[in-house]
């Protein structure tokens, strides 16, 4: 009988309702660092490929533009990502509108840090020193106040002054378009991190979530065991007052109270060392053995290899029980209860069997199961989903319940 179902991790983290997902600073500085890194590189190389001269003294400067457009595309973000939480359509809006200013101010910089640069330019231009490009181009959009003449013009002579230009505007008209192109590409990249970034924000809230209604549904599975083995042994605690049995009862009480104590101290959702499920069974066999001192016989084979592997806590009590209510109690013989685990081809396999008149072979299930295999199955289902299965029914010379799922080393978890 193969259990089938998905389980995760049960110590999840939780995200707040009103979660608002954000791109970490440190993506956002990579990637306005990369932007003016490329800004600064392929410019420089350019210049240099185009022979005009003046690299070096052009060097500083440009990385001087470059840092400052840094700051300034900074604070473009800490003012977009105020609209991190608006519809997309809003935060295109923003973006289209702020990338203005800040192409702007950017150009406005280049120009204060160019400005005694441009002059020894235009002498260099005037005096043939320096080589126009053929198709006029945009490269000398970084200085804006060179009287750069246009293809099939005269060159302009030193002693030639420069056109006085209509207005500040006018002069850095180029650089202020090729910066608000670089702002829009730098936001639709940052838009592009934010979604990534509220992706992955709902993919660990819907796991969340998943993960918490799992820890509901093993708590409640475990929480069912507890009172039903209670039931059984007050009855058991009962018969034996009425019989006069009162040394026997006491000893009863005393371990119930021991087996409570431990069993009810475990997180009802989290794994226990097989050691730890071998002793707490041995402690409740012990305690019908109270009831059954001549008919109840246990034996335990738990190899040393597996005693650190993890199990559901009290996976095996409901199987417990059934052997005792429906192999032991029935009859005035003596009957074995065993309890094995052993490692089969990379999986823990976990047997609880008894040599008690078992049905015979081919017939259905021992009845009056109640919660018994119903509860550890879903438990199997909800912790393991399809790594675990279940397989019970009659052997020969009794009864058996095998339980296979993965090997928990210590410091592991099944996802």
């Amino acid at each position: 009988m193969p259990v089938i179902a998905t389980s995760g991790r049960m110590d999840a983290e939780t995200l707040p309702e009103d979660y608002v997902a954000r791109v970490p600073f440190t993506t956002v500085l990579a990637s306005v660092v990369g932007l003016w890194l490329c800004y600064f590189l392929l410019t420089t190389l350019r210049w240099e490929l185009l022979g005009l001269g003046f690299s070096r003294e052009l060097l500083w400067p440009r990385a001087l533009a470059s840092l400052a457009g840094v700051g300034i595309t900074l604070a473009l973000w800490l003012v977009l990502r105020l609209f991190d939480a608006r519809p997309l359509w809003t935060k295109i809006a923003a973006a289209l509108a702020l990338s203005l200013p800040v192409a702007v101010g950017s150009a406005q910089v280049n120009q204060m840090v160019m400005e005694d640069l441009e002059t020894q330019v235009q002498a260099s231009i005037a005096a043939g020193a320096t080589d126009i490009p053929g198709d006029g181009g945009d490269v000398w959009s970084d200085l804006p106040r060179l009287n750069v003449p246009k293809p099939g013009e005269a060159t302009p002579q030193a002693e030639t002054p420069k056109p006085v230009a209509a207005s500040a505007w006018q002069e850095i008209t180029d650089i202020v378009f090729g910066r608000y192109f670089m702002m829009l590409a730098w936001c639709a990249l940052y838009l592009a991190l934010l979604t990534g970034e509220k992706a992955r924000a709902a993919e660990r809230r819907e796991g969340a979530y998943r993960r918490a209604a799992k820890a509901a549904e093993l708590r409640s599975l475990r929480y069912q065991v507890n009172p039903h083995f209670l039931f059984n042994t007050l009855n058991s605690l009962s018969a034996l007052v009425l019989t006069g049995k009162t040394q026997a009862a006491e000893r009863m009480i005393q371990q119930l109270s021991t087996f409570y104590r431990r069993s009810l101290a475990d997180d009802p959702t989290a794994d226990v060392p097989l050691r730890e499920e071998f002793a707490l069974q041995k402690l409740y066999l012990d305690i019908e053995a109270v009831r059954f001192p001549h008919r109840l016989r246990a034996a335990y084979d738990l190899p040393p290899r597996l005693e650190g592997a993890k199990v559901p806590g009290m996976i095996l009590q409901p199987l417990i029980e059934n052997s005792v209510k429906h192999a032991v109690a029935p009859t005035s013989g003596q009957v074995r209860i065993t309890l094995a685990a052993r490692e089969e081809y990379g999986r823990l396999v976990l047997t609880v069997s008894d040599d008690g008149s078992g049905a015979p072979a081919g017939s259905e299930p021992r009845p009056g199961y109640g919660i018994g295999l119903v509860n550890v199955r879903e438990r199997l289902q909800a912790r393991f989903g399809a790594a675990a299965g279940i397989v019970s029914g009659p052997t020969p010379g009794g009864y058996s319940t095998e339980l296979r799922m993965p090997i928990l080393r210590p410091a592991e978890d099944f996802e």
